[in-house]
C-alpha cells in the first residue's frame, strides 16, 4: 500500500510519501515546498508520485537536510525535471557525488538514491517571500543540516526531532552531538517544526524542548549507572525494555534502543 498525499501547513506545501509493497508503509516521509524551494525529496521508490505531485510547481532550488536515502532519493530527478540546483552540506555533497552503499532493508524500504551534484549552501537562501538560514546540526548524521525560515518562524528539521521520546538510534548516530544540536536550534525562535517524519505546524519549539529534556534525563541516568561501575551490557539490560525487537530484527541491529544507550555511554 503506497501513500502519496499533499497537504498544507499555512504557506507550505507538504508531501507525505509511504512505500509498502506488502502492506502499510513501515515509515512515511515528508518533503516540503514553499515559494519554489524544495526541502528534501522523499524516497526513490516513490519517484513517479513525487514528479506527478510537483506538476504545476515552479521549482528553483532543492535543499537537502542530509544524504540519507529517504531524504535524498528524488533530488536528482527533481533537479533534472526543473533545472534546479541541489544545495547541501559539503559532507552531503561528498556522499551524493557517488552512489553510497546502503543496507538491504534500506534498499527495500526506501530505495537507493541516485548520484547527484550537490552545491555549497550560502549563508542565507532567499526567494521572493522566504529567507532560509542553514544550521549545521550533526548527531543523526555528520552532514545533518536544518533550515530556519527567518521571516515566518518555520524550522525544516530533517530528522532532528522525530518525536519527544524517541525509541531508536541508528548505529552511526552520536547521542551527545544530538543534544548539542538541539540546544543550538533552541537558541532561535520558531513555531512550526517541519520534521520529515512527524511535522508539527504549531508548538514545535516546545516539542523540541521536551525531546531535549528526555535525552538529558536519559543521559543523566546512564551517567549515574556508569559512575556506579555498571558495564555497558548491564546498563543496556537495565534500561532496554525490549520494545524495539521487530525494528532491530528488520534492520539486523542497525536501528535499536541499545544503539542509543551505547552512544550515550561511550560519549
Amino acid at each position: 500500500m503506497n501513500i502519496a498525499e499533499k497537504k498544507r501547513f499555512g504557506q507550505i506545501n507538504a508531501f507525505k510519501l509511504g512505500f509498502g509493497p506488502i502492506g502499510p508503509p513501515l515509515m512515511c516521509v515528508h518533503f516540503f515546498e514553499m515559494d519554489g524551494i524544495i526541502v528534501d525529496s522523499g524516497q526513490r521508490h516513490m519517484q513517479r508520485s513525487v514528479l506527478e505531485m510537483l506538476v504545476g510547481h515552479s521549482i528553483s532550488k532543492v535543499l537537502l537536510t542530509h544524504h540519507h536515502e529517504d531524504h535524498s532519493g528524488n533530488a536528482a530527478a527533481i533537479a533534472r525535471a526543473f533545472g534546479a540546483p541541489i544545495l547541501g552540506h559539503p559532507l552531503a555533497a561528498e556522499k551524493m557525488g557517488r552512489t553510497f552503499p546502503i543496507k538491504p532493508y534500506q534498499r527495500f524500504v526506501w530505495g537507493r538514491s541516485e548520484a547527484a551534484v550537490v552545491n555549497p549552501l550560502p549563508q542565507v537562501i532567499e526567494s521572493d517571500r522566504c529567507r532560509l538560514m542553514p544550521i549545521h546540526c550533526p548527531g543523526h548524521s555528520r552532514d545533518h543540516t536544518v533550515f530556519l525560515e527567518i521571516n515566518h518562524g518555520w524550522l525544516f528539521a530533517g530528522d532532528l526531532y522525530l518525536g519527544e521520546r524517541i525509541k531508536f538510534f541508528r548505529s552511526d548516530e552520536v547521542f551527545h552531538d544530538q543534544i548539542a544540536s538541539i540546544k543550538k536550534v533552541l537558541a532561535y525562535d520558531f513555531e512550526a517544526l517541519l520534521c520529515a517524519h512527524n511535522p508539527c505546524e504549531t508548538g514545535g519549539r516546545t516539542k523540541l524542548q521536551r525531546k531535549l529534556q528526555f535525552l538529558e534525563d536519559l543521559a543523566g541516568e546512564i551517567d549515574q549507572m556508569k559512575a556506579a561501575g555498571h558495564a555497558l551490557t548491564a546498563v543496556i539490560d537495565r534500561l532496554d525494555h525490549k520494545r524495539d525487537r521487530m525494528i532491530k530484527l528488520i534492520t539486523v541491529g542497525n536501528v535499536s534502543f541499545a544503539n542509543m544507550i551505547r552512544s550515550a555511554y561511550d560519549g
